[in-house]
């Protein structure tokens, strides 16, 4: 069963969605360009923003 991610950027009012962690570090690092230590905390706690990030990231897993 795939866990699907929904990635809220500030300032989008869209989520992104993920089919897991892989596909979302892979994203983050590639487009968004989150330096290692804010991915690392953005999956680690669900949320990250300034000062290590531009803007504020959120990640929480699809309701159903």
């Amino acid at each position: 069963m795939i866990e699907w991610l929904d990635l809220r950027v500030e300032g989008d009012s869209h989520p992104r969605r993920f089919d897991g962690p892989v596909s979302l570090r892979l994203y983050l690092e590639r487009v968004e360009r989150l330096p290692g230590e804010a991915v690392k905390l953005l999956l680690e706690r669900g949320e990250v923003g300034p000062p290590h990030a531009r803007r504020g990231y959120r990640v929480e897993p699809l309701r159903r």
